[in-house]
């Protein structure tokens, strides 16, 4: 035993045996050293320092553009053979249309996938008629299979730049490969990138943003060369674009800044450094990993609101002088002063709110008065006309004879400190608030529609209180109401609470609209959610204003936008008023992959696809978080014994690369994936497939460290039977990948592997 540790300690030269040298498999190294005993060189040559990238060879070529066109196969094999509206295509081949058509819409993710997906759309011949009905089938005109093609094409990328990757991880070749393969061969990924959605560019933008972040890590030893330069200016645009096709991409934008925060600090103890050249660093970090992804993110806003200038179906999330500026809106063809007896539309201020609404039903409980909501749609429920009170109507003089009705009397500004009713049109109802509690935020008040022209009490009466006004300013001359422009709160007389309207969703009884209350909290005078704004105004005694009046700042309705993004993907939660949705999952469920997701409707004729990945890929990629740790935790054992190698110790080169790959592929994995654990929001399977990236290169790291202990014959037989069962299990699952049109009960019989998979009923 003793002479055994003896030789672990020392490890004595060994000349390679014959066949062992030059002969060695390609697959296995650059340098060709003999490695049976332990492999701790990961791919690179002996020669190459560890801050370099690795030199390709042709060999690499061969398997990248094996590895690429079996992805381009895999991705486009019988793309159009579904002729219906398949999952989500539904929303982002219509937002595309919008793109096409230049009507403005909302979405809770950024423009630039939908966007592209649009431009595809354009490219292919398609109008942006087509309403995209789920389920629907396709109509002749809609080249529907070109816009899936061009969504195919990034999850076909993301193979080639696994491989790269790797290898600049300096795994094997072997280990890459495999890591090109487990991309290429699963089931999910290739499902995903075959519909017209965003997921395939989101995960390609992530693949490429990891590949451009190791490769600048690789050019460490030569700071601010040319090569230096070019792939953290990469690295940032790689951010830029992730970013802009879903908010996830800020995760890896997370991930690269954590480690250009750790390489700063370790700079910052190079006490030869000069200041000026630590102040470069920082400089060269802020600029390309700071400024070009904020550029490009706002420069995908830019684009989005430079195509989208006429009226459309997501206008009212939008601030009321951004819509004014919309072609084919009616906003603009409004009187500018608002004056008593004007009947119009009041817009709350805060971000993505909604109009002042209110409808013929009545709250379930509570005061059982008719309920007042917010909306996001024009509708005439949205419409208000503006009295004064009661006692200040019977205080005017009578009307002049030929006077018959009150618009014959002069009109009269509505001013700030003006005590008003508002006058529901549809129903005639005042908008009145009393000491009952809200229908869902029990703090606050009830809003509610009550009386009418003569039954009513001073609890129908609100007091007008100017904040500002976005041309004007503020301050005493702002003492009158203007259209769009004029920011006020609307106080409650008797209780002195604020009119508000918040993020907060009524049940299905009040049909999901934003909650209106009367907010009895002190201090909120600076809430954007107690202010309120008239969006289309009606008077035919009123001149129309000057459109030059209602311009409206680019960074205004950027910031705006991005708000209401944020308050309205926070709003997509689980709905309690339905039943558990058969599509949704939670993230406990996600790493051993005991969830899919039917992708369209299940009949036993139709062609269906289940959503569901590789179960070899997940489960080795799950494995491989514990096989590190495991690893790791076996290490620092043989380092307390004094038993280990001299090459992998603390401090040596093997060893710091043995923390380097796991600590930024386990931390991204954790940045993909934790999140989800604290959200509200309704989740789905896929939101696991960027964390699934980083674990499947794992994966391939436990491997290679693994294998390269095996002599060459056995370590290649090895990587044989990862490469192969990787495939044949893909077979296996591939009817459900590219469509079955079979009973799903008669193919799921040995496919059901896990019981909570919902391929048969």
């Amino acid at each position: 035993m003793s002479q055994g540790l003896n030789e672990l300690r020392q490890r004595p030269t060994k000349k390679p045996a014959d066949g062992e040298g030059a002969d060695a498999p390609l697959l296995d190294n650059d340098s060709g050293k003999d490695k049976s005993s332990v492999h701790f060189k990961l791919g690179a040559g002996d020669d190459e320092p560890a801050s370099t990238s690795p030199r390709l060879t042709t060999v690499d070529y061969a398997l990248i553009a094996t590895l690429t066109a079996l992805a381009f196969f895999t991705r486009f094999y019988k793309l159009g053979w579904s002729n219906r509206v398949v999952w989500d295509e539904a929303h982002f081949g219509k937002f595309g249309s919008h793109y096409i058509k230049r009507d403005f819409y909302f979405d809770v993710h950024p423009p630039l996938g939908k966007f592209l997906i649009g431009v595809a759309g354009l490219f292919a011949g398609y109008d942006g008629s087509f309403d995209f009905e789920s389920g629907k089938e396709y109509p002749a005109e809609v080249n529907y299979t070109a816009m899936r093609a061009f969504c195919a094409l990034w999850g076909a990328l993301m193979v080639p730049f696994a491989y790269l990757t790797a290898r600049e991880f300096k795994m094997t070749r072997w280990a890459a490969l495999a890591a090109g393969t487990m991309i290429l061969f699963d089931n999910a990924y290739t499902v995903i990138s075959r519909f017209i959605l965003l997921d395939s560019m989101l995960l390609f933008f992530t693949v490429l943003a990891m590949y451009c972040f190791v490769k600048f890590t690789n050019q460490q030893s030569r700071p601010f060369s040319a090569s230096w330069w070019l792939w953290l200016f990469c690295t940032g645009a790689a951010l830029g674009l992730v970013s802009s096709v879903k908010w996830v991409g800020f995760f890896i934008v997370a991930l690269v800044g954590l480690y250009t925060i750790e390489n700063l600090w370790d700079l910052f103890g190079d006490v030869r450094m000069p200041v000026a050249t630590y102040a470069k660093h920082w400089a060269a970090r802020v600029v390309c990993l700071i400024l070009v992804p904020i550029a490009i993110y706002i420069a995908s806003f830019a684009i989005h609101f430079g195509v989208l200038v006429k009226s459309g179906p997501g206008d009212a999330q939008m601030s009321s002088l951004f819509q004014s500026n919309l072609v084919g809106t009616d906003i603009q063809k409004s009187p500018l002063e608002v004056m008593y007896g004007s009947r119009f539309t009041l817009k709350n201020v805060g971000y993505g709110g909604g109009l002042l609404h209110s409808h013929v039903q009545t709250y379930p409980h509570g005061s059982k008065q008719q309920q007042v909501t917010c909306y996001h749609h024009k509708d005439s429920n949205n419409d208000w006309e503006l009295f004064r009170t009661r006692e200040d109507q019977d205080a005017l003089p009578p009307l002049a004879d030929g006077q018959t009705e009150e618009a014959d009397r002069p009109l009269q500004n509505l001013k700030h400190g003006d005590t008003v009713r508002l006058v529901h049109k549809s129903t005639g109802r005042n908008l009145h608030s009393h000491p009952v509690a809200g229908p869902v935020t029990k703090t606050m008040n009830e809003v509610s529609c009550y009386g009418n022209s003569t039954v009513g009490d001073s609890n129908d009466y609100w007091t007008v209180e100017i904040v500002d006004d976005l041309k004007r300013g503020r301050g005493a001359s702002v003492n009158t109401v203007h259209t769009l422009t004029t920011r006020m709160r609307l106080r409650h007389k008797n209780s002195g609470c604020l009119l508000r309207s918040h993020n907060v969703n009524l049940p299905q009884w009040g049909f999901k609209q934003a909650e209106v209350v009367c907010d009895k909290r002190k201090d909120r005078d600076h809430d954007v959610y107690n202010m309120w704004n008239v969006e289309n105004h009606w008077n035919d005694r009123l001149p129309i204003a000057d459109g030059s009046h209602f311009k409206s700042s680019f960074f205004k309705d950027f910031l705006h936008l991005n708000v209401a993004m944020w308050t309205s993907n926070n709003a997509l939660v689980p709905d309690p008023d339905k039943e558990p949705d058969q599509l949704t999952s939670q993230p406990s469920e996600w790493p051993l992959m005991q969830v899919g997701i039917r992708m369209c409707s299940w009949g036993d004729s139709d062609i269906k696809f289940y959503m569901l990945g590789n179960p070899v890929v997940w489960w080795s990629a799950a494995a491989s978080l514990v096989a590190y740790a495991a690893i790791w935790a076996l290490s620092h054992v043989l380092f307390q014994r004094k038993i280990s190698l001299r090459a992998w110790q603390i401090g040596a080169p093997a060893w710091t690369h043995f923390i380097f790959v796991g600590k930024w592929l386990i931390l991204g994995w954790v940045l993909h994936f934790a999140p989800f654990g604290i959200m509200g929001r309704v989740m789905y399977l896929h939101h696991y497939f960027p964390a699934l990236y980083f674990t499947v290169l794992l994966a391939a790291y436990v491997l290679d460290l693994v294998f390269g202990r095996l002599p060459l014959v056995l370590r290649a037989a090895a990587w044989m039977a990862v490469l192969a069962t990787v495939t044949a299990v893909f077979v296996h699952f591939a009817d459900m990948t590219f469509g079955l049109d079979s009973p799903a009960g008669d193919w799921a019989a040995t496919r059901s592997w896990v019981s909570t998979w919902r391929i048969r009923d």
